[in-house]
């Protein structure tokens, strides 16, 4: 198993803590979800909280189960782990033979073992094959998809998922490269063709690029609505969910989606019927977006994009 963070045992931060037990209040006890467990962070301050207070872990990351396994092995039977998507959430429950939980939290960002995995081809800060998966297991790597998809889908998942204003150059420089007979397949090489320089505040001019390349090979947009619904639906009445997002497309699904759910009509005025969606099952707990305070940015590069959302089902 990788080592995260210099080693198993070395510190792990799980990004807005302290926040997120706030809004989850897992000292009620019950059973509560991790349906993107990671490292455990989160999952260990949860269990700490009561000794009536029992979490599931879910993860695609093989790797990270086993890690978050022998992390919260002291908690025994309170603690089970699963491999799934999110979107498995209400499967996996059935799994473990539990139902209604009192909450449910999802953690969208990558986690510090896959960024800090060389071999895992997440960061370019690392010469490594261009992977990406978070399932390490299946499915196709960000190096297939460059070697298969056509320039201009490339073009389009890099403005849409990056925000990347250069996705044009970029998508005909990797298509230039494959057509040669030398298709991108590394970290490093596809730096070198983005290019560019950047100062000492400012992002990698590679990490749009990066950022849109590991939402399309783990479709990590794909049914993110569905599955806050679905979530919602799970839990007891007075339970809550707590979503965090790292990037504005998430963010933006998660806001609309528990507007929706708070009742809130996104149909045109003029239409006679509601044909949204919009109910009545929630109370939004966070109007604006809570953002991590200059102190655990200062701490943790990686918090400084996080936002957190939550609400309580009625």
């Amino acid at each position: 198993m990788a080592a995260p963070l210099g080693g198993m045992g070395a510190p792990h931060r799980p990004v807005l803590l302290q926040e997120t037990l706030k809004f989850l209040a897992p000292e009620r006890g019950g059973l509560f979800v991790d349906c993107t467990v990671g490292l455990g962070g989160h999952s260990e301050a949860i269990l700490k909280t009561s000794t009536d207070t029992r979490v599931l872990g879910m993860d695609l990351d093989t790797e990270a189960l086993a890690y978050s396994r022998q992390r919260l092995a002291s908690f025994g039977e309170r603690f089970r782990a699963v491999h799934a998507n999110l979107r498995a959430i209400a499967q996996a429950l059935q799994e473990v033979n539990e139902r209604e939980p009192n909450g449910i939290l999802v953690d969208l960002g990558v986690s510090s073992l896959q960024f800090d995995s060389p071999e895992r081809g997440f960061s370019f800060r690392f010469d490594a094959p261009l992977d990406m998966r978070m399932d390490p297991t299946s499915g196709p790597t960000a190096a297939d998809l460059l070697q298969q998809l056509p320039e201009a889908e490339i073009a389009r998942i890099i403005f849409e998922y990056g925000e990347e204003r250069h996705s044009r150059r970029i998508a005909r420089r990797i298509v230039e490269r494959r057509e040669q007979g030398k298709p991108v397949t590394t970290t490093a090489e596809l730096v070198e063709l983005i290019g560019g320089r950047h100062a000492r505040h400012q992002i990698h001019p590679a990490t749009r690029t990066f950022q849109a390349l590991r939402i399309a090979v783990n479709n990590e947009l794909e049914g993110l609505g569905e599955f806050v619904e679905t979530a919602v639906d799970l839990l007891i009445p007075d339970g809550r969910f707590v979503g965090i997002s790292f990037h504005s497309l998430e963010d933006r699904i998660l806001k609309r989606e528990l507007r929706k759910l708070s009742g809130t009509c996104e149909c045109p005025p003029r239409l006679p019927v509601c044909s949204c969606g919009a109910r009545k099952v929630v109370e939004v707990l966070t109007r604006r977006p809570v953002v991590p305070g200059s102190r655990e940015v200062e701490e943790n590069r990686r918090a400084r994009s996080a936002k957190l959302r939550a609400c309580r089902k009625l």
